[in-house]
């Protein structure tokens, strides 16, 4: 209002400046809705259309004494609505930055949560190897500690026994000589069935050894069996896992395929020779990250009509399996050929 005050005071000076002023103002106003509205429409920087702006006069204008300010109410309405729809865009931008931001957070916490398991379980294997060590260790602190008592048994048995012959050595050397021929027949077959009894003992303990060796070799021929057994499982379901993803890939890649083949529209100098790989990196819910030429025809027009397809779709189907998405679809290669187009 104060720039128009200023201009019809002009006016009142000289007629003919308004007429200028105002056709200055309805060029830059053109000027800077068309900017405005091109920086809006074009999200892949091309190259900004060329615009020129000329200033008009009059050579000599007929003076007006009433101020047309029809239009005014008019402009403000689209400046006003040209910024709102700024903001808006500005806030869907912004919408879009967060869920990103969202996305990567949830796929890291979803990683540590996946490294602390993997730490648990590596903790709960070392825990079970310390128990068997554990176990084996009192195990064998247990027979060792038997076999010692058995050998002080046994020693305290034979010094008790030397003790009993002794006496009685010495109570015979006072009996008659066929009282020491008995006594000594008797200690001989005493001896011998000391010998035999010992001999019994020897062959018991070899064979308990015997028998705990051949228990800790089925033991461990069980649980090498359990092992291979649980390897082949696990061989198998990763084979398994690996064909059902590449089933699923497979399926999406043809869905891609022909949602692309149905919006391009190649040139009409098109051949059969041409052809473009492009590359396509996409975000888990299938909305499109980017599209970059890494192979091309030759042909500017046949490479851009490429492009502008893969533009075109701005959410591809992707599979649900986040798995089968990251190894397949997160960023993969599509050619476009005329051949292709059914």
């Amino acid at each position: 209002m104060i720039g128009h005050e200023r201009d019809t005071g002009d006016k009142a000076q000289a007629p003919w400046k308004w007429s200028v002023v105002l056709s200055v103002f309805l060029h830059g106003l053109v000027l800077t809705v068309a900017l405005a509205g091109w920086s809006w429409t074009k999200p892949d920087n091309p190259l900004p259309p060329s615009i020129s702006a000329r200033l008009v006069t009059q050579a000599e204008p007929k003076p007006s004494l009433v101020v047309d300010t029809v239009d005014e109410p008019d402009r403000e309405q689209e400046r006003q609505q040209a910024q709102e729809e700024q903001r808006r865009k500005e806030q869907e931008a912004e919408r879009r930055r967060q869920e990103q931001g969202q996305e990567r957070a949830e796929e890291a916490r979803r990683l540590e949560q996946q490294k602390e398991k993997e730490r648990q379980q590596q903790a709960e294997a070392a825990r079970k190897r310390e128990q068997q060590q554990l176990k084996q260790q009192q195990a064998a602190k247990e027979k060792a500690d038997a076999e010692a008592n058995e050998r002080a048994k046994q020693n305290a048995e034979e010094e008790r026994r030397k003790e009993e012959t002794a006496r009685k050595a010495a109570e015979e050397k006072r009996r008659a000589e066929e009282e020491r021929r008995k006594q000594e027949e008797a200690r001989k077959a005493k001896e011998e069935q000391e010998r035999l009894d010992a001999e019994r003992e020897r062959k018991k303990r070899e064979r308990q050894l015997r028998e705990s060796q051949l228990e800790a070799l089925a033991d461990e021929v069980q649980q090498q069996r359990v092992a291979d057994e649980r390897r082949l499982k696990e061989a198998a379901a990763a084979k398994a896992l690996q064909a059902q993803m590449l089933t699923e890939s497979q399926k999406y890649r043809a869905l891609i395929r022909d949602r692309l083949m149905n919006v391009w529209y190649p040139p009409a100098s098109a051949t059969s020779q041409m052809s473009t790989t492009l590359q396509i990196t996409l975000l888990p819910n299938g909305e499109r990250a980017s599209v970059t030429i890494v192979s091309r025809s030759g042909n500017t027009a046949f490479d851009n009509s490429a492009v502008s397809a893969a533009r075109s779709l701005d959410r591809y189907p992707v599979p649900d399996d986040q798995q089968v998405f990251e190894e397949y679809f997160r960023r993969f290669l599509i050619e476009f050929n005329p051949e292709n187009v059914q």
